[in-house]
């Protein structure tokens, strides 16, 4: 071997490109796209015209490469908490040990709330605000624009309370309990009625239909909202929820851990899902068949919304307990038979279950609703589980949500700018 073709290990040498290939696992194309994105040096030694690189330098990468291997799961899940609220399993989901769908279809939203915070049963549970916080909040509310969606107005509404509470700093279990009983209701009591015969006061499925829709609630539908807050209260860590930890993790009042949560929860990925759905099954019922609509969303390179959920195989479970309420619900019977036509049209592309977000849409629209509805009762309903995840964040080490970024710049040092 000569002088500029050094061997591994040996103090003094650079390593070849072959070297440095076999050594990080890679071509040896991939070690000069390295040296392109500044993640590896390179020279040219006295006398040779291929480039060489520092064993030092070349063995940090490939240690480097090998945590961030290590690392990420398949699945992409690569933050694990420790929690005790949900589990999903199994194409089900349980709420501290209980099943999920039955507990929903048992007790209502309140009751499920107190469930998710204390692990306690509490029969007859229900949540009222201080008329002065709820107060502030419409004021608040009501001075945004009319085309504020309802995701920032539920935002502006926690805010509002927040600075009405000189005890939201206190972030003991038994205030951050105070402060869900009197949040919830505030951010539905916040909301421009629908109905303004209807005065505040009975369960919050009720209140909150009043916020949704002119028209009178039957003993059905009102069964199916309320059940849907309950089946929606929480899902583990999704988005929005981590968000919420984060927060807690800094020790954010729980006012400003829901606001975070309420942040992301308006992506068209999570809480606004299914407002797209709701417009999908408009379409349908207004063509008769969802064929055409199917085909419109396939071509413009869309996923047919309502459908598939990357944590169950099989239908999502909450879908399943609502479209049974549904159909107990006549006048959603036309809007069920355009979310069955979109699931048979759609399986022969690809066998997709429905998910939570059709079955939204189906109370949704055949209730007179807006297609904003099921994001406003997605919000309201996880706010539940948001402080039920800042609760238990509370009792950890504070910023432990700190993940460490693996930097994959130019290497330093580089020229100042001119």
């Amino acid at each position: 071997m000569r002088d500029h073709e050094p061997a591994p290990g040996r103090p003094g040498r650079r390593l070849t490109t072959k070297e440095t290939a076999e050594l990080l696992g890679v071509k040896p194309e991939t070690v000069y796209a390295y040296v392109s994105r500044g993640l590896l040096s390179s020279r040219r030694e006295p006398g040779g015209r291929a480039s060489t690189f520092d064993t030092k330098e070349v063995e940090a990468l490939a240690r480097r490469n090998r945590r961030e291997a290590a690392g990420t799961s398949g699945s992409g899940a690569d933050l694990s908490v420790r929690t005790r609220i949900t589990l999903i399993e199994k194409d089900r989901y349980y709420f501290r040990g209980v099943d999920a769908t039955e507990l929903a279809t048992r007790h209502s939203y309140e009751e499920v709330a107190e469930w998710l915070w204390t692990g306690r049963p509490a029969p007859g549970a229900t949540f009222t605000a201080p008329e002065a916080t709820v107060e502030v909040a419409r004021r608040a509310v009501n001075a945004l624009s009319e085309h504020t969606s309802p995701t920032d107005r539920l935002r502006v509404a926690a805010i509002a309370a927040a600075a009405e509470d000189p005890l939201r700093f206190d972030l003991s279990e038994e205030a951050v309990l105070g402060t869900g009983r009197v949040l919830i209701p505030t951010l539905v009591a916040a909301l421009p009625p629908a109905r303004y015969d209807h005065k505040d006061g009975g369960p919050l499925a009720e209140r909150l239909w009043a916020r949704l829709t002119g028209r009178a609630p039957d003993e059905a539908s009102l069964r199916v909202l309320d059940t849907a807050l309950a089946l929606l209260a929480d899902h583990d860590l999704a988005a929005s929820t981590l968000a919420v930890r984060v927060a807690a993790s800094a020790r954010a009042h729980a006012y400003a851990a829901v606001s975070a949560g309420l942040g992301v929860l308006e992506g068209p990925l999570h809480g606004a899902a299914s407002g797209l759905a709701h417009r999908m099954l408009l379409d349908v019922l207004d063509q008769g068949t969802a064929v055409p609509v199917i085909a419109d969303e396939l071509r413009a390179g869309r996923r047919v919304p309502g459908l598939g959920h990357r944590l169950y195989s099989g239908e999502d479970p909450r879908a399943r307990v609502l479209f049974g309420l549904l159909e107990q619900v006549p006048r959603a019977e036309p809007a069920l038979l355009a979310a069955r036509d979109v699931v048979a049209t759609t399986a022969r592309h690809a066998p997709l279950h429905a998910n939570v977000d059709l079955a939204l849409a189906v109370f949704t629209a055949s209730s007179g609703m807006p297609a904003t509805a099921g994001e406003t009762i997605f919000a309201v309903a996880r706010t539940a589980g948001w402080l039920a995840h800042a609760l238990e964040e509370y009792g950890e080490r504070p910023l432990r949500m700190r993940p460490v970024g693996h930097y994959v710049g130019p290497r330093p040092p580089q020229p100042v700018p001119k």
